[in-house]
């Protein structure tokens, strides 16, 4: 769409745009100019949306009420014009030594300013979400300490020999697969024999060996309705008549295999019949945290692990990231690479870096700092970072005070929100240093952001406006056109989600 010449559009032309979007209903960054354009009275345009749950009021793109999980908008009037849309500790600033200081006699040899960096290795076949590569799982590492609320770990891959290519900021997806004891209460309450033959059908490339192998692999029980839709026998007198017994053999409950919802629905299907109905699990998609250059057998990721006891006192797991913590050294795990072309560390070997990146959200930028550091780049780097509490969630800080230390990371401001009365996040952190952060813009620095997008990207985005504003003396609408060009001009880039 950034590329669309809507000058050769006539006076009396419709034009029909679908387009993905994040968060709330926002629309992607690189659609704002293109939004803009068709928000003067020439153009007639009919947008759509993938979801019916965002209201017609979301800021973005433009949404009304419609059925088929699809929303239109008559007219591009209908929503304000689309620039980046937003939705609806104890302080702590560390730079890096002067040159001369004590700190900075540890620093590593002067980074060569022509640096000779071998081109990234080809990318090796089978590295698609629909042929995933086959690895194996050798690093699992603990990065949230005793006492914190949340579990967060670093997970390692071997591509390799680097077969597996990527590059810093892309995203890695991963197939999870359902734990055995899931699996187990599931084929106890449907009544099947786990040795019986199945085929997988369409499902995808899965084993065929009895109905536990499909189950590891799919993701939920269908719902009442699509039972009856999707014709399964219809129940027995004996399980109609008691459809509340737990245990009983054909009184199927309906959420995922493991354990999402737990409605009891007494059917009885043979196990081909379940096969046909369930649905695959979904890959789930996790920021890579390294660089090839610095790991050159390696990919990372930095991964929240859910677990949470549901109102049944039961202790559930997120499906993909508890197999990360807990199964996947089992045996290979099929990975794949989603390159993300636009969210990478600058060309420029001289460009300023800004990167904000609370919580998991810091993942990408760790991988910044290395490739950077890795290509002998000389541009200045700032990590505003953020989470609950220092002493147990500050993930990566061994390496980011090293890079602190040696001069390569010249800022780090963190912002721990638990750790005082007043809550505090990197918002915040950004507008107490919005006349510095405003000097590294009129130099020219490329500001990323990775997390959240609920609220944290909007908190954010509202921030960098307004000390635009501010520091730069602009008006609320020339700060605007001022972000807008830098998104224009892949300066100011998100990955959130």
């Amino acid at each position: 769409m950034e590329g669309a010449d809507l000058g050769r559009l006539g006076p009396d032309a419709d034009l029909l745009v679908v387009t993905s979007t994040f968060g709330d209903g926002d629309a992607p960054d690189n659609g704002a100019a293109f939004w803009q354009a068709l928000a003067s009275p020439t153009p007639r345009a009919s947008t759509a949306s993938a979801s019916p749950s965002w209201p017609s009021e979301t800021p973005g793109t433009p949404t009304s009420a419609a059925t088929g999980g699809a929303s239109t908008s008559a007219s591009p009037h209908s929503a304000p014009p689309v620039s980046i849309p937003v939705p609806t500790a104890n302080p702590t600033t560390r730079r890096a030594p002067r040159p001369g200081s004590r700190r900075s006699s540890r620093c590593s040899p002067p980074r060569p300013s022509s640096p000779s960096v071998p081109p990234p290795a080809p990318r090796g076949p089978g590295s698609t979400r629909a042929s995933p590569f086959a690895t194996l799982l050798v690093g699992n590492r603990l990065l949230s300490l005793p006492g914190s609320r949340k579990e967060v770990r670093e997970f390692a891959f071997d591509t390799r020999g680097g077969e597996l290519a990527y590059e810093a900021g892309d995203a890695l997806g991963v197939w999870p697969v359902n734990g055995a004891g899931p699996v187990a209460e599931w084929l106890a309450l449907t009544g099947l024999d786990p040795d019986e033959p199945v085929d997988a059908g369409g499902a995808g490339p899965l084993p065929r060996r009895g109905p536990a192998d499909p189950a590891r692999h799919h993701a939920r029980h269908p719902g009442p309705a699509e039972v009856r839709r999707r014709a399964l026998r219809k129940p027995r007198p004996a399980a109609a008549a008691a459809p509340r017994q737990r245990g009983r053999a054909g009184e199927v409950g309906v959420g995922a295999p493991d354990g999402g919802r737990d409605r009891r629905l007494p059917v009885r299907a043979s196990a081909a019949e379940w096969t046909g109905v369930l649905k695959r699990l979904r890959p789930r998609l996790y920021s890579i945290s390294s660089s090839p250059l610095a790991h050159p057998g390696e990919v990372r990721l930095t991964v929240s692990v859910v677990r949470y006891g549901n109102d049944r006192g039961r202790d559930r797991a997120g499906v993909c990231s508890a197999y990360l913590a807990d199964r996947a050294d089992d045996g290979p795990v099929q990975v794949f690479v989603r390159r993300s072309p636009h969210f990478r560390p600058p060309a420029d070997p001289a460009a300023p870096l800004i990167m904000v990146g609370p919580g998991t959200g810091v993942a990408p930028f760790v991988g910044f700092l290395e490739d950077r550091r890795a290509r002998g780049h000389t541009g200045r780097n700032w990590l505003f970072f953020g989470e609950q509490r220092e002493a147990t969630d500050f993930y990566h800080r061994e390496e980011l005070e090293a890079h602190l230390a040696s001069g390569h990371l010249d800022r780090l401001d963190t912002a721990f929100s638990r750790d005082r009365r007043n809550k505090v996040y990197v918002q915040d952190r950004m507008r107490e240093h919005g006349s510095v952060l405003w000097s590294w813009l009129r130099d020219g620095a490329h500001f990323h952001v990775c997390g959240d997008a609920t609220r944290m990207a909007g908190d954010v985005d509202r921030a960098l406006r307004e000390l635009v504003a501010r520091h730069g003396r602009m008006g609320d609408e020339e700060a605007a056109a001022y972000v807008e060009r830098m998104a224009a001009d892949r300066r100011y880039v998100r990955d959130v989600y």
